[in-house]
């Protein structure tokens, strides 16, 4: 390790399980940054945190942060972002990275300008179920990989002016939930060639449910479904022609899995359970990367993070999701 200091943008719950996580793990969180200083106090108490700030350029110009974590909601991610790049930070912005792949590209390429970490916080891929799943599919032991399916589906709330509903925040199921089916699919199989989907719109106009079907180089499948308004089974697959993964609920966070043959013999268990959410994997690997190199992450490369945003907004392009500011 590193031995970064990190500091925290936004005060926020998805900031809490972070910065909780974080300490778990013994990473050292220096600063926290809010638009509100007795927001950033009272965080910073929470979590033994050194300096409190009350705005983000105060947190981005601590000379004691290496590294920022930017848990703000994603309309906000590329502005952030580029502001503490802008002051030398290396950055791990919140999936989704950004709004669209614009913005996501403006990222990669400031990242690269300044020679700094940028990296998308999809905690999911880093967890040690799955890690172990991309030696089990690099052994062969599935044999050719066929099925990916994976669903996301939540309980929200209905109010339009909630995050997940309010197209001003990039409200919708597909970029708060459907982007851990979508990711965990690429990361199985890679970007798709050819890409369906089909959605139900709340009043407000954002994605309540959102259903994708695609085909990746190899002719494999993959498909999704994410929902804000029921909360499903939240499982998932990897169906290969000698065995296939399943993995338990809830399969984006810590959890099980087993590796079973067709004729049903379960020939691996795998128990990924961990304390706490396990969103200190990530920062784990983060700080591994910025020892090796800013682009070492081969985990989710930067460039991947701006294809998927691209794959995102297809699926938006085709239910007819826009955001306020996009043509």
């Amino acid at each position: 390790m590193t031995g970064l200091h990190w500091g925290i943008l936004a005060t926020g719950g998805i900031a809490h399980a972070f910065t909780s996580d974080l300490r778990t793990a013994g990473l050292d969180v220096t600063a926290v940054g809010s638009r509100s200083i007795d927001s950033a106090r009272a965080f910073a108490a929470q979590y033994d945190i050194a300096h409190a700030h009350g705005s983000y350029e105060e947190l981005v110009a601590d000379p004691d942060v290496d590294i920022v974590y930017i848990a703000t909601p994603h309309p906000s991610h590329v502005d952030n972002a580029l502001l503490a790049l802008a002051h030398g930070k290396h950055v791990l912005v919140e999936k989704p990275f950004t709004l669209n792949a614009g913005e996501a590209a403006r990222i990669r390429d400031a990242a690269a300008d300044a020679g700094l970490l940028a990296m998308e916080a999809m905690w999911t891929r880093y967890l040690p179920h799955m890690v172990r799943i991309r030696e089990v599919i690099e052994a062969g032991t599935l044999g050719e990989i066929r099925v990916v399916s994976a669903d996301h589906t939540q309980k929200i709330s209905t109010d339009p002016t909630h995050r997940l509903n309010d197209l001003a925040l990039g409200g919708g199921a597909l970029l708060d939930l459907g982007i851990y089916p979508i990711s965990f699919a690429i990361d199985v199989l890679g970007l798709p060639e050819r890409i369906t989907a089909v959605a139900r719109l709340s009043d407000a106009g954002s994605d309540a449910e959102v259903a994708t079907a695609f085909v990746h180089s190899s002719g494999a499948l993959s498909t999704s479904v994410s929902s804000s308004r029921g909360a499903g089974l939240n499982t998932a697959q990897i169906v290969g022609t000698e065995a296939r993964i399943e993995i338990d609920r809830v399969w984006y966070t810590p959890t099980t899995m087993r590796v079973v043959s067709p004729s049903g013999e379960v020939l691996e268990s795998f128990d990924g359970s961990v304390d706490g959410r396990g969103m200190q994997f990530q920062a784990q690997a983060a700080e591994r990367f910025v020892s090796e190199g800013a682009a070492a992450n081969g985990i989710l490369p930067l460039d991947e993070s701006v294809a998927i945003m691209g794959v995102l907004d297809e699926v938006r392009r085709q239910i007819g999701v826009v955001y306020p500011g996009e043509s």
